[in-house]
């Protein structure tokens, strides 16, 4: 389903999503086949995104430029989310200023030069781009993972930016003041979310900075991004309260309150948490993530972003098939965190 120009579609049938790629379900969506060799389709992903991102090198010198002076830069004219396949910005309105992706996917990129040997050809400028926009842009609030809450700092995107700009640094593409200023928003991001974005009672990390609440992003910030890793008590304490909270007979919740399609459990974050388990070396429990994840294909073998059997607001599911129709179908970043972990438990066909 990849397109000609290298985007990955987020779902290629879904009203909401169709026609547009998301950094960050791409970068996943691109892990997981880097994982299963498919080389050229993860260089044509990575190549897509410096291009898009690189292309905007100038508005991000503008917008950098006018925060350094002291100007305000509103939400609407920062980078958006996501794009069309052809890397433009959308006609639609959407929940955009999203600053994980672009963290995201500076971890997948690196993540993949790694893997295979050698840093895709022609990203320096995008890298650069991105590094110098989330180093001058990553203290602000900002929406999550799911487009809400773009009044709060949210600590799974903190996580995010704190793996990508250290990403950056590592691919060697960065100047040497792009690096010092990225290397100072790595240490001020682990600072910040030390001091407000660990419950103090329970040692987990927060949904976002003061919060009580958690949220199934978080699992990021222990694995892949290593803000704390597993055997760190509060990436540890952090895996033990998602899935304590929001897991369920092998699905994953996003959060308590949610009520998108009425709140069901994610095909990708059973995948998370069971990549979480599978590198803390729980096998069986990882594997049992594994065969929920297969369960919920449809006969031609699509995962679906959500399955609606257990809902946390099952009065607020018949809106959302109203506004949208059925739930994302496929929804290749579910795809893409299958392939992530059966690569982690060495699992093939």
């Amino acid at each position: 389903m990849q397109s000609p120009t290298g985007a990955y579609p987020a779902s290629p049938t879904f009203s909401a999503y169709r026609g547009y790629s998301w950094l960050r379900d791409g970068a996943f969506i691109a892990e997981g086949v880097s994982r299963h060799g498919d080389v050229p389709g993860a260089d044509a992903f990575h190549a897509w995104c410096a291009r898009v991102v690189g292309d905007r090198a100038g508005q991000v010198d503008s917008l950098v430029s006018r925060a350094a002076r002291g100007a305000e830069v509103p939400v609407s004219e920062m980078l958006p989310t996501r794009f069309t396949l052809d890397g433009v910005d959308g006609a639609d309105d959407w929940w955009d200023f999203q600053l994980d992706g672009y963290g995201t996917w500076l971890w997948a990129l690196r993540e993949h030069s790694v893997r295979h040997g050698g840093t895709v050809p022609g990203v320096e400028k995008g890298v650069r781009t991105a590094a110098r926009y989330l180093t001058a842009f990553w203290h602000l609030p900002c929406y999550d993972w799911w487009e809400e809450h773009v009044e709060q700092r949210h600590v799974a995107t903190l996580g995010a930016i704190h793996a990508g700009l250290r990403a950056a640094a590592g691919l060697g593409l960065l100047s040497p003041a792009e690096e010092a200023a990225a290397g100072e928003a790595v240490a001020g991001i682990a600072a910040l979310v030390a001091r407000e974005g660990v419950n103090a009672q329970g040692g987990h990390l927060r949904k976002w900075l003061g919060s009580d609440a958690v949220d199934a992003s978080l699992l990021a910030c222990v694995e892949p991004f290593g803000l704390y890793p597993a055997d760190h008590p509060v990436g540890a304490a952090t895996v033990a309260e998602v899935e304590r909270r929001l897991a369920t007979d092998g699905g994953v919740h996003r959060y308590l309150d949610d009520t998108f399609y009425g709140g069901g459990r994610w095909v990708l974050l059973a995948g998370l948490l069971g990549w979480n388990h599978a590198r803390a070396g729980r096998r069986a429990e990882a594997l049992r993530y594994l065969d929920w994840m297969a369960a919920q294909a449809t006969p031609g073998g699509d995962l679906p972003e959500q399955v609606s059997d257990r809902l946390l607001a099952p009065d607020r599911l018949q809106e959302w098939l109203d506004r949208w129709g059925p739930v994302a179908t496929p929804l290749l970043w579910s795809h893409g965190m299958y392939l992530i972990l059966a690569d982690e438990l060495e699992v093939r066909a």
